[in-house]
């Protein structure tokens, strides 16, 4: 693929983020995919467009994104309408009113529906040591 439509993907997935830290939940939905999975540290969900805003309302009081930046990215496409984006993000946020830094690898999968692309898969891992020995035990 050429490097212009790399770069349309890159540019979408910073528009997502930018999205979270102006709290644009309308910006948000517009991006994703009628239906769209996402997977993290808390385990899997599908969402609807009213599931993500359910879950950004909710989430607004407990975390707030202040600032992100994305590092070694890496895009592919496996046909025409499916694109696939992984990096790596530092997150700079505040959760439960403190300041926190989250590292983490990421990845999002964009299809072309109408000539539009639409996220419909993210998925977040917290950078570690990979057996969670890192980690605090509960």
């Amino acid at each position: 693929m050429a490097h212009t439509d790399e770069q349309k993907i890159i540019d979408l997935e910073k528009k997502f983020w930018r999205t979270m830290v102006d709290k644009d939940i309308e910006g948000s939905v517009a991006m994703l995919a009628g239906e769209s999975i996402v997977a993290g540290a808390q385990g899997t969900a599908r969402l609807t467009h009213d599931d993500y805003r359910g879950m950004a309302k909710q989430g607004d009081s407990l975390w707030q994104l202040k600032s992100f930046q994305l590092d070694d990215l890496k895009v592919m496409f496996p046909s025409d309408d499916v694109a696939v984006i992984a990096y790596t993000v530092t997150e700079e946020m505040e959760v439960e009113g403190k300041p926190l830094t989250l590292k983490a690898a990421d990845a999002t999968t964009w299809i072309r529906q109408d000539g539009e692309w639409l996220a419909a898969l993210h998925t977040e891992s917290v950078l570690g040591d990979p057996f969670g020995r890192d980690r605090k035990a509960a």
